[in-house]
């Protein structure tokens, strides 16, 4: 009786968690502290933020340097300690990084003397993914970001366009529940970044993971979000719907009154 009592709990608590939001901040701060002299400076990069990215759900993050963008994605991914508050991915507290959060930043930062298969392989290796399995998810990953053809080439050889398909496909390979990306396009040049954001857009629409999406284009946000959070001094300022039905293009929103409507009101928060 006990056993099956047991049983029922705990398939309460996993349809519980499962019904909850993939990620979860909850009055999240992050407090820089240095000494000078006799003196402690303390730098308030995070305060109070809450925040939740749904399943299959994609939120820009946007706001001017120094608000902590960054930082609250490191957080999310267990690349930084927070002071205070929690995080939670699929109802389970964050205390380092995991396979169930995939990170892209702005440099894909590849390992120059491997080729492009071998660096989503270190990557899968270091996550303790089989040996076998790994095999399979680099060819996978590698496809979808249509780079088949290019898997033995090293990452001198290819364009920052590329390299950061490279990144895309390492993260993916991890098979994250949660894609956490800082400012991906940011370092390309406008013709490359729109051709990236398509792909971004065709590679989710596919994948359906929840995407945490930290950029400093407004139009970036418009194009490729359900929602947009608007940060200001270490903080959630405001959020944003985003009602524009999918498919999206720049041409299109360019010449809808919605958008146009949003992209103001966007400006006039920032």
């Amino acid at each position: 009786m006990i056993i099956k009592e047991q049983l029922i709990a705990d398939a309460v608590t996993k349809i519980s968690v499962q019904s909850g939001p993939e990620v979860r901040v909850s009055g999240l701060r992050k407090t820089y502290e240095r000494t000078t002299g006799r003196e402690v400076v303390r730098t308030h990069a995070l305060v109070d933020v809450h925040l939740t990215i749904e399943r299959e759900e994609f939120v820009s993050v946007i706001g001017p340097s120094g608000c902590g963008k960054t930082t609250v994605l490191k957080v999310i991914a267990g690349l930084l300690e927070p002071t205070g508050g929690t995080v939670e991915v699929a109802g389970q507290a964050v205390k380092g990084p995991g396979t169930d959060r995939g990170v892209v930043f702005q440099q894909p930062s590849l390992m120059p003397w491997k080729s492009v298969r071998d660096n989503v392989l270190l990557a899968l290796e270091f996550a303790k993914i089989p040996r076998a399995e790994r095999s399979r998810r680099a060819d996978k990953y590698l496809a979808l970001v249509e780079l088949k053809g290019f898997e033995g080439h090293f990452p001198g050889e290819l364009s920052g366009g590329m390299q950061q398909r490279v990144g895309l496909a390492r993260a993916l390979a991890l098979e994250p529940r949660v894609l956490l990306m800082d400012e991906p396009f940011g370092a390309l040049d406008a013709i490359t970044r729109q051709q990236m954001q398509i792909e971004l857009i065709r590679i989710w629409n596919q994948e359906k993971k929840a995407v945490l999406f930290v950029t400093h284009s407004i139009e970036e946000a418009l194009l490729m979000s359900d929602r947009i959070v608007v940060m200001a001094n270490g903080g959630v300022a405001h959020v944003v719907e985003v009602p524009l039905s999918r498919p999206r293009t720049s041409e299109a929103l360019l010449n809808d009154p919605v958008a146009r409507q949003l992209r103001t009101h966007l400006e006039s928060l920032l």
